[in-house]
């Protein structure tokens, strides 16, 4: 097992995730037992299928989950860096979002491409604003198979930030998780992400929720290129652009520590 922390350059900043690489698939009770142990907000494995091609599941410490960004980059950062995987682009086949690609570039940002969000509509603000402890301008869903999310939109920054958020009742509303965002002071857009549902109160950064909030700020602000920020305790860093149905989500990693798991024969 590797575990590392993405989207940031230095230790004990971005979101640490657990890379388990495996010649064969573990049973799913296995494999969730492994990630509740590690108690990070998302333990991936992976098992090779051919040339430059894995193939890729993610757990929080309770359930399986469709997509997840950050432990992407880093099963990436691990193959690369680590196992040291030549080929120019990997590819990943999920099970629930189809294949998924990631390139390293000169800059050694690691792209990810991932399906756009489709939004569904207005969310109702009320029950945001008591989950939350704070009003939003409005509250848009974006919506895919297994995995809604609510985007709760604020003036600032500082709005995001103050939040003081209500775990037990950000679970008993609807959709899997809720995303705070607003404009950003030195980027582009700012957010937090809460998904108690899953075992996460409050995960650190959410690639995966830049499907939903690079479109919206895309719409918003009539562009294609954005640099982002998630301003949890920890914070990370995100480089997005809109491409039609694709998001490209990059961001940068570093290695935490490499050990080995021993479970029951």
């Amino acid at each position: 097992m590797h575990q590392v922390d993405a989207f940031t350059d230095r230790l004990f900043a971005g979101n640490p995730a657990a890379v388990v690489p495996l010649e064969e698939w573990l049973d799913e009770a296995t494999m969730l037992a492994i990630a509740a142990e590690n108690n990070l907000s998302e333990t991936a494995f992976l098992v090779s299928a051919g040339e430059a091609t894995w193939e890729l599941r993610w757990f929080t410490p309770k359930i399986e989950v469709p997509l997840c960004g950050h432990a992407t980059l880093a099963t990436a950062f691990v193959l690369i860096e680590i196992l040291s995987t030549t080929a120019e682009t990997l590819t990943f086949r999920t099970r629930m979002v189809g294949d998924l690609t990631v390139t390293r570039n000169a800059g050694g940002w690691f792209e990810m491409r991932f399906p756009r969000r489709p939004e569904n509509g207005a969310g109702p603000i009320e029950p945001v604003a008591a989950a939350l402890g704070r009003r939003p301008d409005e509250v848009v869903e974006f919506a895919t198979p297994g995995d809604t999310s609510w985007l709760a939109v604020y003036a600032d920054e500082a709005d995001v930030m103050g939040l003081e958020p209500d775990f037990r009742a950000i679970a008993d509303l609807p959709p899997l998780n809720i995303v705070a965002t607003a404009p950003g002071l030195s980027v582009d857009f700012v957010s937090r992400m809460f998904a108690p549902k899953a075992g996460i109160d409050e995960d650190p950064v959410t690639g995966s929720a830049h499907c939903s909030l690079v479109p919206y700020w895309a719409g918003r602000l009539g562009r294609q290129e954005f640099v982002a920020r998630q301003v949890s305790a920890r914070g990370g860093d995100l480089r997005c652009r809109l491409e039609g149905d694709t998001v490209v989500v990059a961001g940068q990693a570093v290695l935490y520590m490499s050990g080995k798991i021993t479970v029951p024969a």
